[in-house]
């Protein structure tokens, strides 16, 4: 009986190791150039009949179908920062089988901003970002001078502090100076393929800068006062004439009567 129950387990085991093998899928070799390139899976040993495919990067679908190919590839216009990653091809069987093909380039760093800005004494940061795979493994700073690239360390006078995570690094100056700080810095990243850098040029306005505005509305308040009390003290002396005139038609009235009178009495007499 225990003789039985063995090789009933071993048939078991035998059946279940056929069933649930996992396929076999061959893939593209990684891509890390190219314009107009072809990446593909081809599956062997799907587990249950096809019923799809679809190519997903990032967790967005960039392709599906509904066929019963065993082949199924995704088409890349251009190799670059933007089109590398992490490519996954997925056949709809039960279960799913899916495989990875791996699109890498150098980095392609870029700035946030071109140039910053800043006012003496207060806190700069500059800021670059990689979109490229695989991620920046290194990232240096550099400050552009007339005796070359001078590399910036963090914590250097305790004033330079450097942070990086992955795909982005960040450069902060505590308490600006307006004589030392201001020019161009490189943000330089490095992973497996190589490396690449950007610029970001770093401008420093005095303190005094912020009250330029405001000095300039209270300038413009003072003039338009100015000239309304000009024109004031100007218009009050032409006003005079008028009012003589206003004054002396009276008196020409009563002339006037005064001779009608002389007339009536000379005809009554």
């Amino acid at each position: 009986m225990a003789g039985w129950i063995l090789l009933l387990g071993a048939v078991l085991c035998v059946a279940r190791g056929v069933s649930g093998a996992d396929p076999v899928i061959e893939t593209t070799p990684d891509v890390t150039s190219g314009s107009k390139v072809v990446i593909s899976c081809n599956i062997t040993g799907a587990p249950s009949p096809i019923s799809g495919h679809s190519w997903v990067k990032e967790g967005k679908t960039l392709a599906s179908d509904e066929t019963s190919l065993e082949y199924t590839n995704f088409l890349i216009e251009e190799v670059n920062g933007d089109s590398s990653g992490i490519y996954e091809c997925i056949f709809n069987t039960n279960p799913v089988s899916m495989a990875v093909v791996y699109v890498k380039v150098k980095p392609h760093v870029t700035h946030y901003k071109k140039s910053e800005h800043g006012n003496e004494g207060d806190v700069g940061v500059l800021t670059c970002k990689c979109n490229s795979y695989p991620p920046v493994t290194q990232w240096t700073w550099l400050k552009v001078t007339s005796d070359g690239n001078e590399p910036v360390v963090n914590g250097t006078s305790d004033r330079f502090f450097i942070r990086s995570s992955g795909n982005k690094t960040e450069l902060r100056i505590v308490s600006l100076d307006l004589e030392a700080d201001p020019g161009e810095y490189i943000c330089n990243g490095t992973n497996d393929l190589g490396s690449d850098g950007a610029s970001v040029s770093l401008r420093v306005r005095s303190r005094l800068a912020a009250l330029w505005p405001f000095l300039g509305i209270v300038a413009e308040v003072l003039v338009l006062v100015t000239i309304i009390f000009i024109y004031e003290k100007r218009r009050k002396p032409d006003e005079l004439p008028d009012d003589d005139d206003g004054g002396s038609a009276p008196l020409k009235s009563n002339a006037s009567n005064h001779k009608d009178k002389q007339v009536r009495q000379r005809n009554s007499n």
